[in-house]
């Protein structure tokens, strides 16, 4: 009898066990659907490119659902000696494995055409590697798109509709095809026309090579649940929206991001670092080794000094605003963000090396601003730190203060920065003048290496 008892009582145990399963069901982590592996601004960087390359193929192995591959724009630089003397054969080679990893989307960039001054070219050529592209870029030749801004893409048992936006500052456009493109206002053509681009889509993505700016107004148009990719402001940083998100990729192929569409209607993302040390695809590998070695003259292989340590994309920024200053006999230094490609590595550094790491040259400019006005453009300075989406301005600058001991300081930045202030500084008034002396790339060789 006692033992029957028992029985009963244990049944009723096993009954409220299983009573609460339900519960416990209902708690069930969200279960992953699919995933988009995103880059942008890769701009030719080749000391990762078969890194990328070697990451995408780890992560579709190493995760069995449903991948996107997304290429936000400028994966070309016309700024990189190697790529333009080869043609772009490294960033061609890259693309042309890609399709055969994931499904691969390309959204249109401002320097896509770098390389090969016609975009309808670059378009064709995209496509007949089996590559998706998109943009809302209009070729005033035809009067159409140079691809259609929508497209699906298969997405295991569900599929993925995607979007493309440009960026419609024509003066970063090459110079020689600007008559021949017709640009939007990104978060104009999206007012107008980002609803049917989506209709009847199952899951979305939008990919935005507009910037921050454009890109604040397109995300309230996203229906819950969204990815939204940015590019073209050189940022790394990940927004949730809801149970959307909004991503920046990062630049010069030294991050991308892995994003995850769950079964609760949610996105996720995350970044991944690509360090120049980590296991690359062997056949991207050696090209790019024979292709350097072919196109790269004796003085481009100079070594110019050696750098101490390592720097981040943003401490270098900082390191050379600090020697623009210096150079200028200034209290603070700015550069641009885009000015810049790469951080600078440890150990000896070509001129090639630098170029990548200072992308461009130019005049030295020195203005004079209150305390005031230098606290203001302060806030505003340094966006590769975590920071409120509504404060992101798009254009930034890198800036360091050397010596502010006066109620009045001499502010020292690029020719272009002086010229574009309005986006940089958020002001317009300051008066530059050129010092006479000085150049971007001078002084940011001597604030970065040890000759």
């Amino acid at each position: 009898m006692p033992l029957v008892t028992l029985s009963r009582r244990r049944l009723l145990q096993l009954a409220g066990a299983t009573a609460i399963t339900p519960g416990l069901i209902g708690m069930k982590p969200a279960q992953v659907i699919g995933r988009v592996l995103a880059v942008s601004d890769m701009h030719s960087a080749y000391e990762r490119t078969a890194q990328l390359l070697g990451a995408f193929e780890t992560e579709v192995r190493a995760n069995p659902v449903p991948h996107v591959i997304a290429i936000d724009g400028d994966i070309f630089e016309h700024g990189n000696v190697v790529a333009a003397r080869s043609g772009g054969v490294v960033d061609w080679a890259f693309l042309a494995a890609l399709p055969a990893i994931a499904p691969t989307v390309f959204n249109l960039g401002n320097h896509d055409n770098d390389l090969t001054p016609d975009l309808a070219d670059v378009v064709a050529r995209l496509k007949g590697l089996g590559i998706h592209v998109v943009s809302n870029i209009g070729d005033t030749r035809t009067g159409s798109g140079y691809a259609d801004p929508s497209a699906s893409l298969p997405f295991g048992r569900r599929s993925l509709r995607v979007v493309g936006l440009a960026t419609n500052a024509l003066t970063t456009y090459p110079k020689a095809s600007r008559e021949q493109l017709s640009i939007p206002a990104a978060a104009d053509w999206a007012s107008a026309n980002l609803a049917g681009a989506l209709a009847g889509g199952d899951l979305v993505m939008v990919m935005s090579h507009a910037g921050v700016t454009a890109d604040r107004d397109i995300l309230p148009l996203l229906p819950d649940g969204s990815l939204m990719i940015g590019g073209h402001n050189h940022l790394l940083f990940q927004h949730r929206q809801g149970r959307s998100a909004y991503v920046h990729t990062g630049s010069w192929t030294a991050a991308y991001t892995a994003a995850e569409f769950l079964s609760d209607g949610s996105v996720t993302a995350q970044s991944r670092a690509v360090a120049r040390d980590a296991p690359a695809s062997p056949a991207l590998a050696d090209l790019i080794a024979a292709t350097l070695a072919a196109n790269l003259t004796d003085e481009e292989r100079t070594i110019l000094g050696k750098s101490p340590r390592a720097l981040s994309l943003g401490d270098t920024g900082r390191r050379v605003a600090a020697g623009l200053a210096q150079a200028a006999g200034a209290d603070a230094g700015f550069i641009g963000h885009t000015t810049l490609g790469t951080g600078v590595p440890a150990g000896p550094v070509s001129r090639y090396d630098f170029d990548s790491i200072v992308r461009f040259d130019g005049k030295l400019m020195i203005a004079t601003v209150s305390r005031a006005e230098l606290e203001r453009v302060m806030a505003r300075a340094n966006q590769d730190r975590a920071m409120p989406l509504a404060d992101r301005n798009g254009d930034f600058l890198y800036a360091a203060v050397v010596s502010p001991k006066a109620d009045h300081v001499r502010i020292a930045t690029t020719h272009w920065c002086a010229m574009n202030q309005g986006e940089y500084f958020g002001v317009t008034g300051l008066r530059f003048e050129a010092v006479a002396e000085g150049t971007v790339k001078r002084a940011a060789a001597a604030a970065l290496l040890k000759v």
